[in-house]
């Protein structure tokens, strides 16, 4: 737990937050929290004294190239695009000057299309440059959300090119970043993503990130609504929570296999 050889001068908490309501649908409760205690989290971030950076900033370092990271760097991410995003989220980081990074499900927000999300109030594409004008920076998140890990080439192909050009087409630039949904990648799957013009993709783990982290395998740590202050203030010294790099376990790997057997029979899931 403690991270091992990273010191921890190294160690770099990424956040990572679905909704932000009260009344979340049953599916993403778990893995939502209320404004409430968002804002107390936000607050204890600004007082850890860490330093807000965007992915781009913590993607150029691994990469070795750019500015160097700023002492005891900390990162706010978001996934799948969420109606509370574009509003009070957005509010709530711009009124601390927190920057973020959210990554957008384009098929769960663009009228018309569909994805493998259950229902629930989402924003809509064209809020997609509203987040930018926050001081957002917008990523994809896939077309559909599906297990990634467990497609073939074609579909992967699809997922992870189809999405980003149809962020890329909304804010009328490059978009460089990718969220795995629900954090499932393979060493195939890191690959397409490279090929498919991603800079970056984070993953999830649920551990601490650090300087020496992988580009396409960015580790962030999972805020579930039994969280506390408490434990934002751990992560946010660094403690609290694995530190990557680390290779898969067996388990994680067992789990993986598994997985495409199933969507081998019944077709893409849903990764959640």
């Amino acid at each position: 737990m403690n991270g091992g050889s990273v010191p921890v001068s190294a160690r770099v908490p990424v956040l990572l937050y679905h909704a932000v309501m009260e009344d979340p649908p049953g599916w993403i409760a778990e893995f939502s929290v209320t404004p409430r205690d968002f804002a107390a989290q936000l607050d204890a971030v600004r007082a850890s004294g860490r330093t807000p950076v965007t992915i781009s900033a913590l993607t150029d370092h691994l990469r070795g190239r750019g500015a160097p990271l700023p002492p005891r760097p900390v990162l706010l991410t978001f996934d799948d695009g969420f109606a509370d995003l574009p509003g009070p989220t957005a509010e709530a980081l711009a009124s601390r000057h927190l920057p973020a990074t959210a990554y957008l499900t384009t098929g769960a927000i663009t009228p018309g299309l569909r994805s493998l999300l259950p229902p629930a109030p989402m924003m809509r594409l064209a809020q997609a440059p509203l987040l930018e004008q926050y001081g957002m920076e917008v990523g994809g998140h896939t077309a559909t959300h599906p297990q990634l890990d467990t497609l073939g080439p074609r579909r992967l192909r699809h997922e992870l090119r189809h999405s980003k050009a149809v962020l890329e087409d909304t804010l009328g630039h490059e978009v460089r970043h990718l969220a795995y949904p629900h954090g499932y990648n393979s060493r195939v799957v890191r690959r397409a993503a490279r090929a498919a013009g991603y800079e970056s993709a984070v993953a999830v783990r649920h551990a601490l990130s650090s300087e020496r982290d992988e580009a396409y395998r960015i580790a962030r740590l999972i805020v579930r609504r039994g969280h506390t202050v408490a434990d934002v203030e751990a992560w946010m010294e660094g403690t609290g929570a694995r530190v990557a790099p680390y290779p898969d376990s067996l388990p994680t790997m067992g789990w993986r296999l598994w997985r495409r057997a199933r969507t081998a029979v019944r077709g893409p899931e849903f990764a959640g």
